[in-house]
C-alpha cells in the first residue's frame, strides 16, 4: 500500500506540475527504471534474516540456561545475554583473533562438521581464578594458559557444550562433543577461509567481569537442517514439544505425590472427664454400626466408602464405593 499523502502535500506536487518543476515523463522513466542489487559471488549470502533471527532465539535459551548453571560451579552471580547476529565469511572472524586465545573445536554429531566456540580471555582467568578459590578476578598482564589452567577451563568449556543439547532439540537432536581446545589463533583454521560462518555472540558476564563468547556455525554444519530455521517451524515444534513434555512431567510429579489417607471407623463424643478416667480396658461407643460403611478421605477430603477387615494379619479397608462431586 502506498503511502498516504496529506492535502498540502498533494497541492504542493500540484503547483509542481502546473509550473513545471515537475516533469512527469522524467518521472515515469526514472520508475520504470530497473534497480540492480550487487551481489558478491565471492560471499554469497546463505543465512537469511530469519535463520540468524532462529539461531539468536536457540541462542537465548541457551543464555538463559548457563545462567542459571553456571552460578552452581562458580559460586558466584553469572549472567548471559545474546547482544547479536550476523553471517560473516570465516576468514574475518579468524583474522581478528589474538593470541592467547580460547578456542574450543565442538564436534556436533550427527550434524556434518565442527562448530567453534570462542571464550574471551579475561572470562577464562576469571573462571580459573575462582575456581582456585579466588575472587574470580582476571590477569592485570595476558600470558599463555598452563596444563593445568587448560584442565580446569576445559571442565566448564564441557558445561557450556552440554548446555546446547536443549535448546536445539526443537531443531535437531544434537550430541555435541568437545574435542580440543586450542589457544594459538595459527591453529584455528579449522574451517575454509571462505566458508559462510552464523557468528551468535554473547556476553559473559562472572562476578564483576564480563567478555563475549562467540558460537561460530559453519553453513556446512547446518545446510541439511536450514529448512527447520525458521521461526515458523520453530515455535510450532516448541509448543507441541512444550505441550507434550509439560504433560509428562505433570503426570510424573502427580504419580509420585505422597498424600494421607485416612479410614473413619465411626465417632463419639464425651466429656473431658470420661477422657482424663480413661482405662486400658475401657470401651467407647461409636455412632456407627458393624455392618455400615466408614468413610476414606484423602487428604481432608471423603473420596471413598469401604468396610473395614484384614489383609494377612493387618487391618485393611476394602473400597466398595467411590465417591464423586455430584453424591456429595
Amino acid at each position: 500500500m502506498g503511502e498516504v499523502l496529506s492535502q498540502n502535500e498533494i497541492d504542493q506536487l500540484l503547483n509542481a506540475l502546473n509550473t513545471g518543476e515537475l516533469d512527469v515523463e522524467e518521472y515515469k522513466s526514472t520508475q520504470n527504471e530497473k534497480v540492480i542489487k550487487e551481489y558478491d559471488f565471492a560471499r554469497p549470502s546463505k543465512f537469511a534474516k530469519e535463520h540468524l533471527r532462529t539461531l539468536e532465539i536457540i541462542y537465548e535459551h541457551y543464555a538463559r540456561l548457563l545462567s542459571t548453571t553456571l552460578p552452581a560451579h562458580m559460586r558466584s552471580s553469572c549472567q548471559v545475554d545474546v547482544i547479536n547476529s550476523e553471517a560473516v565469511a570465516f576468514s574475518e572472524f579468524s583474522n581478528a583473533l589474538s593470541n592467547p586465545i580460547i578456542l574450543g573445536i565442538i564436534d556436533f554429531y550427527p550434524l556434518k562438521g565442527n562448530i567453534v566456540l570462542d571464550m574471551s580471555v579475561n572470562i577464562g582467568y576469571a573462571i580459573v581464578d575462582r575456581l582456585l578459590g579466588g575472587k574470580g578476578e582476571p590477569l592485570e598482564k595476558e600470558r599463555d594458559f598452563s596444563e593445568i589452567e587448560l584442565a580446569i577451563i576445559e571442565k566448564l568449556m564441557n558445561i557450556f557444550v552440554e548446555q546446547m543439547i536443549e535448546p536445539w532439540k526443537n531443531v535437531a537432536e544434537i550430541d555435541p562433543r568437545l574435542e580440543q581446545i586450542e589457544t594459538n589463533s595459527q591453529f584455528a583454521q579449522i574451517i575454509s577461509p571462505n566458508e559462510i560462518i552464523a557468528l551468535i555472540t554473547l556476553n559473559v558476564r562472572i562476578g564483576k567481569v564480563e567478555g563475549l563468547l562467540n558460537v561460530c556455525i559453519p553453513y556446512i554444519c547446518i545446510e541439511s537442517i536450514m529448512d527447520k530455521l525458521n521461526t515458523k517451524y520453530w515455535y510450532s515444534s516448541m509448543q507441541e514439544s512444550d505441550h507434550e513434555e509439560y504433560s509428562e512431567f505433570i503426570e510424573k510429579q502427580i504419580a509420585n505425590t505422597h498424600v494421607p489417607l485416612s479410614a473413619i471407623l465411626g465417632k463419639s463424643t464425651i466429656s473431658v472427664n470420661d477422657f482424663v478416667n480413661l482405662q486400658k480396658g475401657d470401651i467407647i461407643k461409636l455412632n456407627t454400626k458393624v455392618s455400615d460403611k466408614i468413610e476414606v478421605l484423602v487428604g481432608n477430603i471423603k473420596k471413598f466408602e469401604g468396610k473395614p477387615g484384614l489383609a494377612e494379619k493387618n487391618n485393611a479397608v476394602m473400597i466398595s464405593n467411590i465417591i464423586s462431586k455430584e453424591d456429595e
